[in-house]
């Protein structure tokens, strides 16, 4: 048992994250890496994604085109990186790597792992609110800032007046700065944090 694959048997990703599928061997002398190939099987049909040989890295499936990689300098990890997880990525991934050996005989090892991509439950933004009513010296620096819990992407807005009424759009950021206050500065701000 020279060289070895090892990587799991089930990784659950999350749509629109990215997950790692591990795949890994020691490197061992007089054992070279001719090919690496990762394929996936959904469906009763089997296809290559991903291809590494002597002429480089090939992806071979568009739906995966710009979304998969191999690390390029760790020798022995040929894990497979997917990116931006969609539902139909979930199924049946092998790699498969070959070996040439010095006196030219090659060694096969593959190894599968299952991919589950699961939705995770898109949650509305809550915003914790901070101190209510803050007295600051004039001339001071001074900022407020707004955290919000649930699926990003998080947009936030700073507006100076109360809700619902008549108020001006002060900042698109979470923080609303103040390099030097003025007495004019005083006043009611508030915050909005909107997601998908």
């Amino acid at each position: 048992a020279l060289l070895d694959l090892s990587g799991v048997h089930q990784v659950k990703g999350t749509w629109m994250a990215s997950t790692t599928l591990p795949c890994n061997y020691t490197p061992s002398e007089g054992f070279t890496q001719q090919t690496l190939s990762w394929s996936m099987e959904r469906d009763h049909s089997t296809s290559t994604i991903f291809r590494r040989d002597d002429s480089g890295d090939h992806v071979l499936l568009s739906q995966f085109r710009d979304r998969v990689s191999v690390p390029k300098h760790s020798p022995g990890d040929v894990s497979l990186l997917i990116e931006n997880l969609e539902i139909p990525d979930s199924g049946h991934y092998t790699c498969q790597v070959i070996w040439r050996s010095k006196n030219n005989s090659l060694i096969t090892k593959e190894v599968t792992t299952m991919v589950k991509v699961v939705k995770v439950a898109a949650t509305k933004p809550i915003i914790r609110a901070g101190e209510l009513g803050l007295t600051v010296p004039a001339g001071a620096r001074a900022s407020l800032t707004c955290v919000a819990s649930g699926s990003p992407p998080i947009s936030y807005r700073w507006f100076r007046g109360t809700p619902g009424g008549k108020a001006q759009l002060l900042s698109r950021q979470a923080e609303l700065a103040w390099d030097s206050l003025r007495p004019s500065d005083a006043g009611k701000y508030y915050c909005e944090a909107e997601n998908r």
